[in-house]
Formats: structure tokens, C-alpha cells, sequence
């Protein structure tokens, strides 16, 4: 418990004085501890009184929502609790969203995949991903199943072993596979550095969502005039590329290709 607060704090004082934030470092930890004692009293009353652990964990959310809004702190520590709260609680889209912003803002963490993957799993739309999606992430697996941040890592370690290699190519004679090192290390580099680029494009130009409604009627236009697109409701946890945005409503592109619109009010971008 107090591993993972000084964890927080160390993050935390840099984030706060880098923004002109409303909470101090010392506000932001408080309301960090007292999130953390919430969390932790919702799980021990989860099973004997279901309503007082939900109000726990509303504690927890709100003062985690607190650091991130009005602190201007915004990192996977607290997405990733954000979303464990909002899980416990039962609001899968919630869940969903946070995590995935865990996702963004942090390295790999197994556990983060393992809760996300189980969010995934209970969500009411399982939508299939096309064939043609589902080859590109076999071939190039380590595009998506790498964290952003992993593959910017790796690509500076791979033009630093690419530079090293090179040196020693120029310098060093007898190190006869300089040359092939040389070569091998910047075209890892270049690989990831332009999935990394291709993640920056696509987050600029087609920004992803999560449904975080219960349920949302999908409609072939931007009102409630158009016909419905699906014989039942989207739900909670679906997510999306986001197309178009107008006056109350997103265009959006579920994970088979499928396009249609939702009002705003029942999603959010991560």
C-alpha cells in the first residue's frame, strides 16, 4: 500500500508543477490515499453489501477523477485504478475507456492487458474483427501488441545499436559483421519508428472511442429521424474509430467495417 503511494507521489510531483494545476502535489497525494482507502473498503464489503462497496467505489472514482481534472496529472497509475473502480462497480464501458487510456499513457503491463482482455470479455457486442484486420495483427504483432511507448523505446535502442555498429564498421576492421549489425539495427529502428508514426497518424485523423452508455440505439444518420442501423442496441464497452463529428452525434466504425452514428452523449474518446 505504501510502495504504491510513494509510487504515485513520485509520478505526481513532476505532473503537478509542470501544469498550472489547482491541486498541489500534497492535495493530489491526499486524495490519492483517500481513492486507495476507498478502493480497498468497496472490495472488503463487495460481498456482504453490495450497494455500500459501489458507494466505495464512487468514493475512489471521484478522487481519482479529481487528481486527473483538476490536477492536470494524467498517467497509467491512475487511469488503470480509474478502471479497476469502474469495473468493480459494473460500468464495463467506463472500465473499458480507462484502461485503454492506461494503455496510452504507460509502458506494457501484463496486468493492465489481463484486465482489459477480461473487460473485453464480458462486454453484450462481441463484434468480429474482419479477416483481412486479423492477418495484418498476426504479421505484425508487434504493432498492436506493443505499447507505443515500448516500440518509441525500442526504436531509440535500435538507431543507438544501429550508430554503435556503425562505428565499429568505420573503425574497427576486423569486426567483420558490423556491416550486417549496422543494417539489421536501423531497419528495426525504421520499422518501429514508422508504427509509431502510423499510431500518431491514426490517432489524429480517426481518434477511438468507447460506447460508455448502458445501451445506445445506432442510426443511419446524425438524428433520431433515421432508421435504426442494427436489430438491437449497441452496449457498454463497444469501441470504435470515431469518422465524423456534428452537432450532437459521431460517425463512427465498429471493428468489422460497420459504419454508423450514435449521439455523443453515449461515448467518449480515449
Amino acid at each position: 500500500m505504501k510502495k504504491g503511494l510513494w509510487t504515485l507521489l513520485m509520478v505526481l510531483l513532476p505532473a503537478a508543477t509542470a501544469v498550472q494545476a489547482k491541486l498541489t502535489p500534497e492535495e493530489a497525494y491526499r486524495l490519492a490515499s483517500e481513492a486507495q482507502l476507498a478502493f480497498r473498503q468497496g472490495n472488503e464489503q463487495v460481498r456482504a453489501d453490495p450497494d455500500a462497496a459501489r458507494n466505495h467505489y464512487d468514493q475512489a472514482i471521484l478522487r481519482y477523477q479529481k487528481i486527473v481534472e483538476e490536477g492536470g496529472i494524467a498517467n497509467q497509475y491512475l487511469y488503470y485504478n480509474l478502471g479497476n473502480a469502474y469495473l468493480l462497480k459494473g460500468e464495463l464501458g467506463r472500465a473499458i475507456l480507462n484502461y485503454r487510456r492506461a494503455e496510452k499513457t504507460g509502458r506494457a503491463n501484463a496486468d493492465l492487458d489481463r484486465n482489459l482482455a477480461f473487460a473485453r470479455s464480458k462486454r453484450l457486442d462481441q463484434i468480429p474483427v474482419q479477416a483481412e484486420k486479423r492477418v495484418l495483427h498476426t504479421l505484425f504483432f508487434w504493432h498492436y501488441d506493443f505499447s507505443l511507448r515500448t516500440r518509441f523505446l525500442l526504436a531509440c535502442v535500435g538507431w543507438s545499436v544501429a550508430w554503435l555498429a556503425a562505428l565499429l564498421w568505420l573503425f574497427w576492421a576486423r569486426f567483420r559483421f558490423a556491416r550486417w549489425f549496422t543494417l539489421a539495427a536501423a531497419l528495426f529502428a525504421l520499422f518501429l519508428a514508422g508504427s509509431v508514426l502510423l499510431d500518431a497518424y491514426h490517432a489524429w485523423k480517426n481518434p477511438q472511442g468507447v460506447i460508455v452508455a448502458e445501451s445506445v440505439v445506432a442510426r443511419q444518420g446524425d438524428g433520431e429521424n433515421y432508421a435504426e442501423s442494427f436489430k438491437q442496441p449497441l452496449h457498454a464497452g463497444t469501441e470504435f474509430d470515431l469518422l465524423e463529428q456534428r452537432s450532437g452525434w459521431l460517425r463512427i466504425r465498429l471493428s468489422d467495417d460497420t459504419q454508423t452514428w450514435v449521439p455523443s452523449s453515449a461515448a467518449e474518446l480515449i
